[in-house]
């Protein structure tokens, strides 16, 4: 059984419902009436439902079962007002408020944090910047979370599974921040059925280079380990030490993780970019995500190079997170 269809068994029956901000495109309207008919999620479609309706005639698709919300015509368009306006305690006027719902990703986020909807997949077309601030603002990070970030779940050619993280979000980190970046990816690795082994990368494995840098993930590993003290967690590691278990022994001797790690934490934005795309390019690993962890709420941002296929699959990660 492949990585999706475990995860579709997960979802299949709940009824999550996902918000769709960008329903006039062709890729995401094409993936939410796939959703919809394969029965994994129940998808709320945001836009001008005429654009939709002429999208849906391209594509050559029936839209009539699927719930379509053109935000500037939406009955509970006063109460999401009001209710941001609460949620942002002060910083918007009313008038600000409307401004804002007027946009399709405040106001699907709006569905999400009141409970309209489970979670929301947007970013086909609007930056990540569109689509992760409106989340900071409303949703906001969980309890003991200071930074949201993304994981990318690594496929190999034969059934190997690993999680990357911080890939897209933060350029730089303090150990506090990769302490609590480290727990959160750990549990992303759960949703995709992986036991999480959990390294703190760096250049330098346990001493064996002095510096600051090294030093930052010494730091945030005992950091990592009193915020989650059953996670199989250790630090810091070199990659090899981390992956190779003739080499863990070798450099890591009694450590529970050096030489078995499946979850891999990169010190700053620059490596683990980099790293995932290495792994992607001459690995042969399909990379799935970014996935956005930290959230009170599940909120997925796309690449605007995506295809319909990958709507469809955050989608069903969204709906997975949703479950946690």
């Amino acid at each position: 059984m492949n990585i999706f269809e475990e995860l579709t068994g997960k979802i299949k029956g709940t009824n999550k419902r996902i918000v769709f901000p960008e329903g006039e495109d062709k890729r995401v309207l094409g993936a939410c009436v796939r959703l919809k008919k394969d029965g994994l999620v129940t998808p709320i479609v945001l836009g001008n439902v005429e654009e939709i309706k002429k999208t849906a005639k391209e594509l050559n698709v029936c839209i009539d079962d699927l719930e379509i919300i053109d935000p500037l015509k939406a009955e509970d368009f006063d109460e999401l007002v009001e209710k941001f306006v609460e949620r942002r305690k002060g910083k918007n006027t009313k008038e600000e408020a409307e401004t804002f719902l007027k946009d399709v990703n405040y106001y699907g986020t709006m569905m999400v944090q009141v409970g309209k909807a489970d979670g929301m997949v947007s970013g086909a077309v609007h930056s990540t910047g569109d689509t992760v601030r409106p989340a900071l603002q409303i949703v906001k990070t969980k309890p003991n979370v200071s930074r949201t970030s993304g994981a990318m779940v690594m496929l190999g050619k034969n059934g190997e599974r690993y999680v990357f993280a911080d890939i897209a979000i933060n350029i730089t980190l303090e150990a506090k921040e990769l302490a609590e970046i480290a727990v959160e990816t750990a549990k992303t690795a759960e949703i995709f059925g992986i036991d999480p082994k959990v390294a703190m990368l760096s250049f330098s494995t346990k001493g064996s280079a002095k510096h600051e840098l090294s030093q930052k993930v010494v730091d945030a590993t005992q950091i990592a380990k009193e915020l989650a003290t059953d996670l199989a967690l250790d630090g810091e590691l070199q990659f090899d030490a981390a992956i190779v278990p003739s080499v863990g022994e070798q450099k890591a001797k009694g450590s529970n993780v050096a030489g078995h790690a499946n979850v891999f934490i990169f010190p700053d934005l620059q490596s683990g970019n980099i790293g995932y795309k290495i792994a992607q390019r001459l690995g042969g690993f399909e990379a799935i995500g970014p996935i956005l962890q930290g959230l009170n709420k599940p909120i997925s941002d796309l690449s605007r190079g995506c295809n319909e296929e990958d709507v469809y699959k955050l989608a069903v990660i969204t709906a997975a997170q949703s479950l946690q």
